[in-house]
């Protein structure tokens, strides 16, 4: 359940109890993010999240038609969400070390993308079962 200005919102994505094999090293608090042209509803559990490395503000990464985008320009990997939020609230944890199910990811991610992430972030590990 989410609560949003004393309102109750029930959501459930089949993949989040799954999608995060291992949690690990986090970021202390967590990271209210930036919605500003996201075009979902829901920040999910598992899901990349990136900062401008100019102001450092915190950001899901763009998804179109079901899949990541490119990383914008000036933009760097920060790590993915650790629960499901709605973009009403986007405050969220963001993990930085563990294991991640690359086939329950909420959003397909390409090659390159993964390649750069497993780059960017060596210690988040994308495995499956």
């Amino acid at each position: 359940m989410n609560h949003t200005n004393g309102k109750s919102e029930a959501f459930e994505f089949g993949n989040d109890p799954i999608v995060i094999r291992k949690f690990g090293k986090s970021i202390i608090n967590g990271r209210m993010l930036d919605t500003t042209g996201y075009t979902e509803d829901y920040i999910r559990k598992g899901q990349l999240i990136i900062r401008d490395e100019l102001n450092g503000i915190s950001k899901p990464m763009p998804v179109s038609d079901g899949a990541y985008t490119s990383l914008p320009e000036g933009y760097a990997y920060e790590g993915v969400a650790k629960s499901t939020v709605s973009v009403d609230e986007p405050w969220v944890g963001v993990m930085y070390e563990g294991e991640v199910n690359d086939l329950a990811s909420p959003f397909t991610i390409s090659s390159e993308i993964l390649a750069a992430v497993k780059s960017a972030l060596p210690e988040l590990a994308w495995k499956h079962s």
